[in-house]
């Protein structure tokens, strides 16, 4: 099983689902978070005043799932979240070793 996590721009969370949800993707857990890559944010200016915006709104996606779906879900969320412009994010992608379903303690892929 692989885990993968997608920081991704907020407007793209619903395009993204959607991708996944094509794939054969049945559940994703969201997470709302703030961050900066090497753009380092930017400069606005609100009432006259300058001020830097050093972290900027991004979702995080956690993912786990069989190994063979992993590639068609790589592929779909860079699809789906790609906008071309600086900060379009990071997928990362990590092996699990073990998934418990505390419900019914299903193991393995079957609790995923």
């Amino acid at each position: 099983m692989k885990k993968y996590e997608a920081i991704i721009k907020p407007f793209k969370l619903d395009e993204v689902k959607e991708a996944l949800h094509e794939v054969g993707i049945q559940g994703i857990t969201v997470t709302e978070a703030k961050g900066f890559g090497r753009q380092k944010g930017h400069t606005e200016l609100y009432r006259g005043a300058e001020y830097v915006v050093d972290f900027l709104p991004k979702v995080k996606i956690e993912v786990v799932m069989d190994d063979a779906l992993l590639e068609r879900a790589i592929e779909a969320i860079q699809h789906a979240a790609r906008t071309g412009r600086i900060g379009d994010g990071k997928i990362f992608v990590s092996t699990v070793d073990e998934a418990i379903r505390i419900r019914t303690g299903e193991k393995g892929v079957d609790a995923i």
